[in-house]
């Protein structure tokens, strides 16, 4: 099985599992006289396999992710990582290109006037650098994830 199929899986398993929490809350309790609308014991048994399933599944992507090389001396756990903290830092400079560049309506002389303590055009160039960055490396892990077969 390819690392991307195996991420595939991952997700529906969270899904499944988050699923079935839904369910057994809707079971979890009834009035007297009545039936729950599933077995809790049937819902609790599969929601251990699944959990059991997603546990194999997340233990196997990590052994794989983190003995994968992308290119000399980086690996795709240290891509993921690197894609994380980019992101984090788009997102961070996006933030202050938006809150610097909020527009304000003064309709009188006697109201405060703001002004933009950073340069917005250098911000927003940045933003676009991390974004092109972010971008191809995804890439990159993407089709590593296409081409590398999971570990057991």
């Amino acid at each position: 099985m390819k690392l991307s199929e195996a991420l595939i899986l991952r997700a529906d398993c969270q899904k499944r599992i988050e699923q079935l929490r839904q369910r057994l809350l809707r079971s979890a309790r009834v009035q007297e006289g009545e039936q729950p609308p599933e077995n809790p014991s049937t819902l609790l048994a599969e929601l251990e396999t699944s959990l059991r399933e997603l546990t194999d599944l997340i233990q196997r992507i990590n052994k794989t992710n983190s003995q994968t090389n992308l290119r000399e001396g980086v690996t795709i756990s240290d891509a993921l990582a690197q894609r994380d903290t980019l992101l984090l830092k788009r997102s961070v400079y996006d933030s202050l290109v938006n809150a610097a560049a909020l527009n304000q309506n003064r309709y009188s002389q006697s109201e405060i006037k703001y002004f933009s303590t950073v340069n917005i055009t250098e911000l927003q160039a940045q933003v676009d650098r991390l974004s092109r960055e972010c971008r191809e490396l995804d890439t990159t892990i993407q089709a590593a994830n296409w081409n590398t077969e999971l570990i057991d």
